[in-house]
């Protein structure tokens, strides 16, 4: 716990420092990014225990302390309930793309009962102020994406055969999907407590996109254009975490999506240091520290690994320190202690 105190201690949160991260602008600081840390790690950063209380505003109170008290400007949360329901899936660490799939023709297309985004509660995000330090702003990431929302309804090999064989309900699907994520943005964006979006799709295997370049860019891509329109309707930066090897489409979400960060690396497919490099003159590049070495390598590995990153990015601003994908509870505390601590000045 003594961390914490010299963590609170030393950083107040700042979130104009996150946002000139996403204009490609150089920090008053050093700046951290994660998308979520996990529970034990948040009531260890919050001296708290998010069992003790069944009040849904408490439990998003002590991740609020603990995205705090480890020096972050912000905090990330759903900004409602809202899900697409689809069928049972086997609760383990991993699971099939093909499994929990309901919609397999146009019958189930039009039997399955949609969610309306403007039934569900956002009430959350107006209440929450309470909790908010002064200079800290929540982050609100979506109930899945466009894509992943998808196959989860549809399944990944069925979807691959209803390309070729049902294009038009191909389309449909996509649209009831993508139409209620632009309303769900819209709702969420519009609360002063919200400071930036982030609209996570994973995408793509370690070596290509999940779907065609041109079948992303007919059904995926348009739908995530109108997201970022929309939240940038509201004056708030759009941020995409997506995970796979994204190469071929870099320039779809820079110039057509227009996305003012990117997040998700790992060096079995393109090292952050790389793709900064190569893409951040043009777009904000987020965290990207390699999952798997953050959670193997020694801590002393880790913190000169994190100093040279942010080396590279001091004259040029644009980039804010984390992992490649988010903090999983196997991730040994040691080590993301020490890769926080080397913007935190310890």
């Amino acid at each position: 716990m003594i961390i914490i105190v010299e963590v609170r201690n030393m950083r107040k949160p700042d979130f104009t420092n996150l946002l000139k991260v996403l204009r490609r602008e150089k920090p008053d600081r050093p700046t951290l990014f994660e998308f979520f840390l996990n529970q034990p790690l948040y009531e260890k950063l919050a001296g708290e225990s998010m069992d003790d209380t069944r009040d849904p505003l408490q439990r998003f109170g002590v991740m609020i302390k603990a995205f705090k008290n480890a020096g972050y400007d912000y905090a990330t949360l759903h900004g409602s309930d809202l899900y697409f329901p689809r069928g049972e899936v086997k609760t383990i660490k991993t699971r099939s793309l093909n499994e929990g799939n309901v919609i397999k023709n146009r019958a189930d297309f039009e039997n399955y009962r949609w969610p309306e985004p403007d039934e569900f509660d956002y009430s959350r995000l107006e209440e929450l102020e309470q909790y908010l330090p002064d200079g800290m702003k929540l982050i609100v990431y979506g109930p899945g994406g466009v894509l992943e929302n998808v196959i989860d309804l549809v399944g990944y090999d069925s979807l691959c055969y209803m390309l070729f064989e049902d294009p038009d309900l191909v389309q449909d699907i996509f649209d009831a999907v993508g139409s209620r994520l632009v309303r769900y943005y819209d709702i969420c964006a519009a609360y002063d407590t919200v400071g930036a979006l982030i609209s996570n799709d994973d995408w793509g295997f370690k070596t290509q996109t999940m779907l065609s370049p041109s079948d992303m860019r007919r059904y995926v891509f348009p739908w995530h254009k109108k997201i970022v329109e929309t939240i940038h309707k509201h004056g708030k930066p759009a941020i995409l975490h997506s995970c796979g090897n994204l190469e071929k489409v870099m320039d779809d979400i820079i110039e057509d999506m227009g996305y003012d960060g990117k997040h998700s690396y790992e060096d079995g497919i393109l090292p952050v240091e790389e793709a900064y490099d190569r893409w951040g003159d043009k777009i904000a590049i987020l965290g990207g520290i390699d999952l798997d070495f953050v959670c193997r390598g020694t801590p002393q590995e880790i913190k000169a690994r994190c100093r040279a990153m942010l080396e590279k990015a001091e004259k040029r601003g644009g980039y804010a320190l984390g992992t490649g994908n988010s903090v999983p509870e196997y991730m040994p505390h040691e080590n993301y202690f020490a890769m926080i601590s080397v913007v935190l000045g310890e």
